[in-house]
Parts: structure tokens; C-alpha cells; sequence
């Protein structure tokens, strides 16, 4: 864990997907317990990269969501179209699709959980009387019950791309979580799982940007350890994972360095010492 030195931070913000909630594995258990004869003879090491093919996204279907060109539901079947056709050569078009996306669409939110540092670090948030909210990269009400279902209905404050139009990493989506915790954006933290979207994205739009890295990898500073579906499959385009969260980073260059944390329980080092 390497953090930098900061001003008094008085507020906190949070990515949502894989950040607070742990979302690859909801994707993952979703996948897995969906039927679908023509994935039958898959075996473990099959399913695990069944499982990352569609997390990682390496089409940029979700990229396209969040700039129109497709809906949520079409950019779930072009990227599971895309995962099967590696292990499969029947067709996923039509009924089969459709059923697909039903049941995905049931399934998924019976396995939304927090990760198991999230509610201690809120009740240390609301111990010292400091707020906390989250900003997404998917529409608000989607994430709103995303986080009921996952225990954290206390999180009341949350912006989506549907609040001010945009998608992270644009300026106005971070600001617009600072401006309803009545908090100035300097003194603000915003905490993410992705590299570029969140920590860079947050730290230009004049938050102060902490990458959350928790696979704790041996990657150098500045170099995303999960490379392949945080920072690094969001310069290529975006990691949805089926609900959301990854927003196109196009045009980033070299990594600025950021905090960067093993878990949720550092964040308290941002915070003015309890007195």
C-alpha cells in the first residue's frame, strides 16, 4: 500500500462496481448457473475464461452503451455472443438470446454482495461525522438497487451517467458527487477499482483520486496490477461486466501517480486524526 500526502479530506466518494460491491463474482456465479446446453462440456479452466472473456469486454460493447450506439440489454448479448463463440459454434441469436438475457437479468441481483470492508469503513465514516456517497458509471436507478440488494442502502447520495449526461472520466460526473455532499472537490476523495477512469479520471476533474488495487499485484508505481480488465481494458475501451461501471478512457497517456490502496480500510489514512 502507497498512498501520497493530501490536504484534509472531508468527504469520500466511491466507484460502485468492484469496488464496493463485488460484482466480477456476481457476474461469474450469474454465468455459470444460467442454462445453456451448448456450454455443457465446459470444464473449470473453460468456465474461468468463458467467465473472463465476457467480464473483460474486449470488444468494447459497454464503451458503445454509454455513447448510445447500443442499449444495455444489446451490449449483454453482443458480449456473451462474443465469450461463447470461443467454446461454441451454436448461434446465440433470436429465443436464445432472449431467454439468455432474461434470466441473466433475474439472476444477477441475487448475488450482489458488499465486500467485507465496506460496512466497517462506512460505521468509521459515520463515527467521525463524515460523507460519503457514490458516482457510477451506469444509469442511477440501476445502481441505486444494485447497492439495496447489497446491504448498503445507506448510501444515499449517488450519481449516475443519467445525473449530468456524462460518463466518468468527464469532469462533471466527480463534481456533481461533491457538489451533493456540499463538499469542495479539492477536498473531496474519490475511491475506485480502475486506474484511469477513477483515480486519474477523479484526480483531472480536481478530486483527490485514490486507485483501489485489490489483487495487490507486483506491478510497478503508476502500473495497474489487473491490467487486463482495470486500467488497461479501459484505455482500450471499457469493462462493463454486464452492469456497468467501466466508462471510455481514449486519449489517456502516460499513468499519473496516484494513492493507490490494498482495501477499503486505508481510506481512514486520508482522514484528519481523530482527536
Amino acid at each position: 500500500m502507497t498512498a501520497s500526502p493530501v490536504g484534509e479530506v472531508a468527504a469520500v466518494l466511491f466507484d460502485i462496481d468492484d469496488t464496493l460491491v463485488d460484482l466480477e463474482r456476481a457476474m461469474g456465479r450469474t454465468l455459470q448457473s444460467i442454462p445453456d446446453p451448448a456450454l455443457d462440456h465446459l470444464g473449470d479452466d473453460d468456465w474461468v475464461r468463458y467467465k473472463a472473456l465476457y467480464t473483460a469486454d474486449p470488444q468494447r460493447h459497454y464503451g458503445r452503451f454509454l455513447a448510445g450506439e447500443l442499449t444495455f440489454e444489446e451490449q449483454r448479448v453482443h458480449r456473451v455472443r462474443h465469450a461463447r463463440a470461443g467454446f461454441t459454434p451454436e448461434p446465440f441469436l433470436g429465443s436464445v438470446a432472449e431467454a439468455w438475457v432474461r434470466a441473466y437479468e433475474q439472476t444477477l441481483p441475487l448475488h450482489f454482495r458488499a465486500y467485507d470492508d465496506v460496512v466497517p469503513l462506512l460505521d468509521a465514516l459515520d463515527d467521525r461525522g463524515v460523507p460519503y456517497g457514490a458516482v457510477s458509471n451506469n444509469v442511477h436507478d440501476y445502481q441505486r438497487a444494485k447497492l439495496d440488494r447489497a446491504g448498503l442502502q445507506r448510501i444515499r447520495v449517488l450519481v449516475g451517467i443519467d445525473t449530468v449526461g456524462v460518463a466518468k472520466p468527464e469532469p462533471a460526473i466527480y463534481r456533481e458527487g461533491a457538489r451533493l455532499l456540499h463538499t469542495d472537490p479539492a477536498r473531496t476523495l474519490y475511491v475506485g477499482d480502475n486506474l484511469v477512469v477513477d483515480a486519474q479520471g477523479a484526480r483531472a476533474a480536481g478530486l483527490v483520486g485514490v486507485w483501489l488495487d485489490r489483487a495487490g499485484g507486483s506491478a510497478a508505481p503508476g502500473v495497474p496490477s489487473r491490467a487486463g480488465r482495470s486500467a488497461a481494458a479501459t484505455c482500450a475501451g471499457t469493462r462493463d461486466a454486464g452492469t456497468g461501471e467501466r466508462g471510455d478512457a481514449s486519449g489517456s497517456s502516460e499513468p499519473e501517480e496516484v494513492p493507490r490502496i490494498g482495501g477499503l480500510d486505508a481510506v481512514l489514512q486520508f482522514l484528519p486524526s481523530v482527536r
